[in-house]
């Protein structure tokens, strides 16, 4: 069992839902986040203050698989989430070392469907 952790560009959500429903992975938890890496940040002026903003707008997608779908998850947020320039995003696989489904009391890969 894993769990794939990805930071993406907002605007690109749409089109990674729709690559990993295609992978069928329907299953995710998605969140908004503020983060920095490469593209760090820009410079805007505000009433003739000059202001860095470095905390850039982010979604973080949280997605909990069995192994078999590890690379098919990976592969279809890669294909959704790219652009090709600075600031497409990270994703993070992690072990994930327990699973209870609290409706039926299921553990582990059965937990995760």
């Amino acid at each position: 069992m894993k769990l794939i952790v990805t930071y993406i560009q907002p605007h690109k959500l749409n089109a990674v839902k729709k690559a990993l429903f295609d992978a069928q992975i329907r299953k995710m938890s998605v969140t908004n986040a503020l983060g920095c890496g490469q593209q760090m940040g820009f410079h805007e002026s505000y009433r003739g203050s000059d202001i860095e903003v470095n905390l850039l707008k982010k979604i973080r997608i949280e997605i909990a698989v069995n192994d078999e779908f590890v690379k098919p998850t990976v592969d279809a947020i890669m294909t959704g989430a790219r652009t090709g320039k600075i600031g497409d995003g990270k994703i993070f696989v992690l072990d994930l070392g327990a699973c209870y489904r609290i409706r039926t009391g299921e553990t582990g890969e059965s937990a995760i469907g």
